[in-house]
């Protein structure tokens, strides 16, 4: 990745993708994690999808279409506590794990998972 890249650009949509569907099929094995969705994953899928595009330098469709994340609020409703931060976090990681890309592409992003999932602690 250059210095003037993206992790959008450098990623593409493909990788983005691919890493959103290794993480909700992750989370489908999580009991803890599991529970705290609906049947269908794939709404959720397609936001986490539009998300990450948006917060690594893609389009704004995201905002568009939801506005602004409000990412604690928005997840509020549910105990998130360091168990479940914890499992979260290791599902996003993991599926980080199974996408090819450069080391600092991969750091840049483990660094904003991690913040975020501490960021998402109410209990």
């Amino acid at each position: 990745m250059n210095s003037q890249q993206s992790i959008y650009e450098a990623l593409g949509e493909e990788k983005i993708k691919s890493i959103v569907q290794n993480f909700y099929r992750n989370v489908e094995n999580s009991d803890g994690l599991r529970k705290l969705y609906p049947e269908d994953l794939a709404p959720a899928e397609e936001r986490l999808f539009l998300f990450l595009i948006h917060v690594f330098g893609g389009p704004h469709t995201y905002l568009e279409q939801r506005g602004h994340p409000m990412l604690r609020k928005r997840h509020f409703q549910w105990p998130i506590d360091s168990e479940m931060r914890n499992s979260w976090l290791n599902c996003m990681l993991s599926a980080l794990d199974k996408v090819e890309m450069e080391t600092e592409i991969k750091e840049a992003m483990q660094g904003y998972f991690v913040k975020v999932a501490n960021h998402m602690i109410n209990q």
